[in-house]
């Protein structure tokens, strides 16, 4: 029987991980209003979301800023190494299909964290989430449509590697929870910012555009990811990783009242049945049965 901390500490794990899909449901949002390619639009992003990662972190360590920085080991390399490719891969998804594609590759996300966390962690999967995991997946196919044409599948194969790599970030945190998850994204963010600076387009992008691109690295980014990271220490990761799947369903609605961009029948079925599966798994405790 789990005890009265541990209950506590459950309670504002899943908080954390809720109020990070709000704030990573507003990427697909930000991306349409920055129209930007890739390379310009992971500059921009990355280097909004490092400059004010690195502002909170030198607020809250000060002068140990530089000390943490020169202690960083390989877990933190490791994290930083598959954060980059995350974040690459998850622009390049949305800018090579629908959002509806990428969206139907992230729903595997809590089954693909559950599977990590088994072999790495030697986490148990309980029958709610099981159950619960299958319906939510069930409606996020709904939502999707049909699938897709030859075009997307680079697009698709983005979105797998994004969510892969997501998927073992969750893990790494759980298993190295001394690890500063705000400053790793922070030099995750960082090393982005380099790597595309040589083809990054300075001399096109709107302020309309570049505010976009501004926002995609501060809002899902800077505050999104620590959250859900953070919050991911207290639950378990495939739990973690299934809540997050609330921004399948709010990522849309965004679109469709800043661009008018209604969603079909099919999505407000899906999105039910995923609002649906989330409301019920959480309403309660999971029961004890496990799936070992």
């Amino acid at each position: 029987m789990a005890s009265a901390g541990d209950t506590r500490s459950r309670q504002l794990g899943v908080a954390l991980v809720v109020a990070s899909a709000i704030c990573w449901s507003t990427a697909g949002l930000f991306v349409r209003v920055a129209n930007l390619d890739s390379a310009t639009l992971l500059f921009w992003s990355s280097f909004s979301a490092c400059l004010s990662l690195l502002i909170i972190c030198a607020v809250r360590i000060r002068r140990e800023l530089i000390r943490q920085i020169s202690m960083i080991g390989m877990p933190e390399l490791l994290y930083i190494l598959i954060s980059t490719v995350n974040n690459t891969s998850y622009v390049i998804a949305l800018n090579s299909t629908s959002i509806a594609n990428v969206m139907t590759i992230y729903a595997s996300l809590p089954f693909v964290a559950t599977i990590a966390a088994f072999f790495l962690l030697k986490e148990r999967v309980s029958i709610r989430f099981l159950l619960s995991g299958g319906m939510a997946m069930l409606g996020v196919a709904i939502t999707a449509g049909a699938a897709g044409t030859a075009n997307d599948i680079y697009g698709l194969i983005a979105a797998f590697i994004s969510t892969s790599c997501f998927a073992v970030q969750l893990v790494l945190a759980k298993r190295y929870p001394k690890m500063d998850i705000l400053l790793i994204t922070a030099l995750s963010a960082g090393v982005s910012t380099v790597l595309f600076l040589p083809f990054t387009d300075f001399a096109s992008p709107t302020r309309g555009q570049l505010l976009g691109g501004v926002l995609y690295g501060i809002i899902p980014c800077a505050v999104g990811l620590p959250l859900v990271l953070a919050g991911g220490r207290r639950v378990k990761s495939g739990e973690a990783a299934f809540i997050t799947m609330l921004d399948v369903v709010l990522g849309p609605i965004w679109v469709w009242l800043s661009f008018g961009e209604r969603p079909t029948d099919y999505a407000l079925v899906g999105g039910a049945m995923v609002l649906g599966a989330v409301a019920w798994y959480l309403s309660k405790e999971a029961v004890p049965s496990t799936v070992s």
